[in-house]
């Protein structure tokens, strides 16, 4: 029973096992969350502190679970992309003034392309991340990082738009 419910975490409620594009799917669904948590005024620290305990747990099961999929880094497990566009989620809600909405729809789509390219294309290092550390820890790391460069990109874009 408790199998069942790590793997239906790890594969975010069985978006993994999605035909098409799982990774996609799940980061657009993630989109969708913190924009249910934005209209509903969740506070950032609570956001925060979930998503810690989520990183930890991922890593542990993935760890745990990796004999029950194909690969270390398996198409069905998106939880990964969860994490990983959740860090550009967090810092538009960080940074962004409380209810408006329409800008925080419009830079969470944003967010998504960007987290998609640097995930699909896996620039260095997340490349590096990606071949060397067969673990969970290096299958939601590599996630992180590419969340990391969304916040820089989309940052600087907010910059440019605000001076132009």
């Amino acid at each position: 029973m408790i199998k069942k419910i790590n793997i239906l975490i790890i594969t975010m409620f069985g978006i993994g096992n999605s035909r098409y594009a799982p990774g996609t799917v799940a980061s657009f669904v993630t989109c969708l969350v913190y924009i249910f948590f934005y209209t509903f005024e969740i506070n950032i620290i609570f956001l925060v502190f979930f998503l810690t305990i989520t990183f930890v747990y991922s890593v542990y099961v993935i760890d745990v679970l990796i004999k029950n999929f194909s690969e270390i880094d398996a198409k069905e497990i998106v939880i990964d992309e969860f994490i990983g566009q959740s860090i550009p989620a967090l810092t538009i809600y960080a940074f962004l003034e409380k209810s408006n909405l329409s800008h925080f729809i419009l830079y969470i789509m944003v967010s998504f392309i960007l987290f998609r390219i640097f995930d699909i294309l896996k620039p260095y290092p997340i490349n590096r991340i990606d071949k060397n550390m067969k673990n969970g820890f290096g299958v939601i790391l590599d996630d992180i990082v590419a969340g990391i460069f969304s916040v820089i990109v989309l940052l600087i874009l907010i910059l440019l738009m605000n001076y132009v």
